[in-house]
């Protein structure tokens, strides 16, 4: 039973990142996280499990866009896949965040996934974490109905983020990325130009 409920949450969790999508775009391309070459996700994180993520654009997949309800922004980062099928994965959810716009103690949900490990934590909430600064970069042409920008983000949580199967819980007390957000006009194809 546990099994499964995480394997549901896993589930949403990662449907919820970018709809309609199967694969983050730069991870289907192959090329890394940004065509750029200036990707990146740090991140100290203690607790059940004790990491010191330092991942360059090459290591890893990254997508993101506006929450599903509209509320922000959401940026997710997908580290190496081992050969055993494990991956780390972090969701990066920023309340009230807006296309292009950068802000200042931006309240900040964060879940934690150990693909392959049946593990998942989540602040279940925006007042856990705060981006201290948030900036975004646009990426490619201006104008048209799909839009990319480079998301830059620091920041730090205060409280624990919580398994959803046990009492496990794990502190990331910094991060600090550079990823991607897409942003489509409502009848445009969200599936970002190659760049």
């Amino acid at each position: 039973m546990r099994f499964l409920v995480l394997a549901s949450c896993t589930a949403l969790a990662l449907a919820a990142l970018t709809p309609g999508t199967a694969a983050p775009p730069a991870a289907a391309a192959g090329r890394g996280c940004l065509a750029g070459g200036n990707g990146y996700l740090r991140a100290r994180i203690r607790g059940a499990m004790n990491l010191d993520v330092n991942w360059q654009n090459s290591d890893l997949a990254c997508d993101g866009g506006p929450r599903p309800d509209g509320s922000g922004l959401r940026v997710a980062f997908a580290g190496p896949k081992h050969a055993d099928g494990r991956r780390l994965r972090l969701v990066f959810g920023l309340e009230h965040a807006r296309e292009g716009l950068g802000g200042r103690a931006v309240p900040t949900n964060l879940t934690v996934i150990f693909e392959g490990e049946e593990k998942l934590f989540s602040t279940r909430g925006e007042d856990h974490c705060t981006v201290d600064e948030l900036r975004q970069e646009r990426i490619g042409a201006l104008g048209g109905p799909v839009r990319t920008w480079r998301v830059i983000a620091r920041g730090f949580c205060t409280e624990p983020a919580s398994n959803l199967t046990s009492d496990a819980r794990i502190l990331v007390s910094s991060f600090d990325f550079a990823g991607t957000a897409v942003f489509a006009d409502p009848d445009a194809d969200p599936t970002p130009l190659k760049q």
